[in-house]
């Protein structure tokens, strides 16, 4: 089985600079790609920072925090590396046309053992698969945020997807010290549809008078032992983000659970989309 050494991230937002976080930190040589210099400098910022706290908090040694950032390096032009990579992550937007347009361009790139996965949390995997030139070499890593606290992978089984490269794809998740799960794939897979699912009736909730946010997700909290409720954490991830999956599984599956409701339309048409806004459900800080 082909062993992994160097990784490449496609896209250093919030996911992309956890993704190269937790892959350099397990031993990876790492590749964090974007074509805006500014967003990269920013997510370096935050990793360190990320890693710093870590130390602190005794979860790694300084001795791992400085190999980890001695293994994570920036580009702007993916060209320049991905011949190289075992391990290519895609981390951007979700859009199939832009996630096509990626996979259909680096495929003529890398070498044929090389692996290509997209963090894609609920667009179809066959689907991005079939742009590219290696369709049995592509895989869904769908990764949580942040993926540095979030120890869960999904893994994503595309029609296309040798069984080879899901052991492969099995065993670089066992060295990056994440808990696994594989699934086929379908729309929202296992963990965005039952999200998504919880996610919009929490925000019928609000609408409905029913609880504050802080209590419905108190409830979930205390009551059903989840590590942070569903309205912050629509929060976290971003409104408008929610929104587009609640849309994409509702079109996709033809079931009302997952359409969302008015108030989050109007939030997201407010420009109220959680923290990267400074305000959704909850009012965000930048210490928050």
């Amino acid at each position: 089985m082909m062993e992994c050494r160097n990784v490449a991230v496609v896209g250093a937002g919030t996911m992309g600079r956890g993704i190269a976080h937790v892959a350099a930190l397990a031993g990876y040589q790492t590749w964090l790609a974007d074509v805006d210099q500014s967003t990269l400098q920013k997510s370096l910022t935050e990793v360190e920072h990320d890693l710093a706290v870590a130390v602190a908090r005794e979860k790694i040694s300084e001795v791992q925090r400085s190999a980890a950032l001695s293994r994570l390096e920036l580009v702007t032009d993916l060209n320049s590396i991905v011949s190289t990579c075992d391990l290519v992550i895609e981390a951007v937007p979700e859009r199939m046309d832009f996630k096509q347009e990626i996979f259909g361009r680096i495929s003529h790139q890398v070498a044929d053992h090389s692996i290509l996965a997209t963090n894609t949390s609920s667009l179809s995997v066959s689907e991005i698969a079939s742009s590219s030139r290696l369709p049995e070499r592509v895989i869904g890593m769908h990764f949580f945020n942040p993926p540095h606290k979030i120890r869960l992978l999904e893994i994503i089984r595309a029609d296309q997807t040798s069984e080879q490269v899901v052991e492969a794809v099995r065993e670089i998740g066992v060295r990056m010290n994440r808990e696994l799960e594989v699934v086929n794939d379908s729309p929202g897979f296992a963990s965005s549809r039952l999200g998504i699912a919880l996610g919009m009736e929490a925000i019928r909730m609000v609408e409905q008078g029913v609880a504050v946010a802080e209590d419905i997700d108190a409830a979930m909290v205390h009551g059903y032992r989840h590590p942070i409720g569903p309205l912050r954490l629509g929060d976290l991830v971003g409104l408008d983000v929610r929104l587009a999956v609640g849309d994409y599984l509702c079109r996709e599956l033809g079931e009302e659970q997952f359409r969302p409701p008015a108030l989050l339309r109007q939030m997201v048409a407010e420009g109220k989309l959680g923290r990267k806004s400074g305000e959704g459900f909850y009012i965000w800080t930048d210490q928050a």
